[in-house]
């Protein structure tokens, strides 16, 4: 019965004032790049909602800082760069967004790099998958190259669900950063906050990494962040992946999941609501993994002093 009774308990989603969490978010920002005694920092703009969002926080948080301090002023420069993937769409909104936030700002191409790895790496190139993930590793080391030359910070644009629930991002590309601003934000709620500072258009945005050719976050996932911020709110709270699966919340959102996908793809993706819950918690065990090879173990060995 203490079973059922936990299986019926709500699943609580998190809520926010947008102001007072931009406002935390920017005094972290600030705080983190001048711990690292940076003159600012850069980001890699795609387009989408979560880099869009994050350029807004901290183009407002270094605007409020250089007004304060004009003797330590901070600069946000923002990076586009498309690859044969990249929808024009989405590099033109990126533009936008620089355009319409100040934001110092370059667009540069990397296909005749990504190419450049027929040489070394072409097995990679034949499979989207290993080529998406190269992309992403390049866009990194372009960003870690200007930050090193600009003497300024990477600034992550990855969400909750993305990064710490489904590990939905590429561990040395869009991984490789020195700050997570909205690392503590569900997609949902990054949706909001960037309503809430102005990108209502860009908002409702559908989720994709940009990597493969009709890429979206939906397709490979199976499911949307949103679902996926319930059940891992669920799993926080106490509840097993069996009580997960009959949950009254979980149960009908799922088979509006599966039902949508087959709508989109013409099969479903999972034929039961047991198996969509259990890929999202296969896939936030493996985000939980995935996390430990930042900072790799280290053999235990045996050593003398003299």
């Amino acid at each position: 019965m203490a079973g059922m009774k936990t299986a019926q308990q709500r699943i609580k989603l998190a809520r926010m004032d947008p102001e007072q969490v931009a406002d935390e978010i920017g005094g972290f920002i600030v705080e983190a790049v001048r711990r690292l005694r940076k003159t600012g920092a850069v980001l890699g703009l795609s387009g989408g909602v979560d880099s869009t969002c994050v350029a807004a926080l901290a183009k407002r948080a270094f605007d409020r800082h250089n007004a304060q301090s004009p003797d330590q002023p901070l600069e946000l420069a923002g990076y586009i760069l498309p690859s044969r993937t990249s929808e024009a769409r989405d590099v033109e909104d990126a533009r936008q967004v620089a355009t319409r936030l100040g934001l110092r700002h370059e667009v540069q191409s990397i296909e005749p790099i990504v190419e450049a790895f027929q040489t070394t790496n072409p097995e990679a190139l034949r499979h989207a998958y290993h080529r998406g993930n190269l992309t992403s590793e390049i866009r990194a080391v372009i960003l870690h190259a200007k930050a090193a030359t600009e003497n300024k910070s990477v600034i992550g644009t990855g969400n909750r669900d993305e990064d710490y629930g489904v590990g939905y991002y590429t561990l040395f590309g869009d991984g490789a950063v020195h700050l997570s601003p909205i690392g503590n934000l569900p997609k949902r709620l990054v949706r909001e906050m960037a309503a809430h500072l102005g990108f209502q258009d860009l908002a409702g945005r559908v989720s994709s990494a940009g990597l493969e050719p009709g890429q979206t976050s939906f397709k490979d996932l199976g499911c949307d962040y949103e679902f996926a911020e319930v059940i891992l709110n669920g799993l926080d709270q106490g509840l097993r992946a069996e009580e997960l699966s009959v949950h009254p919340q979980v149960v009908p959102y799922a088979r509006q999941q599966i039902e949508k996908y087959t709508q989109w793809y013409g099969a479903p993706k999972f034929a039961s609501v047991p198996e969509l819950v259990a890929e999202v918690l296969r896939r936030h065990e493996l985000a939980r993994l995935k996390v430990r090879l930042v900072q790799p173990d280290i053999a235990p060995i045996t050593l003398t002093l003299e």
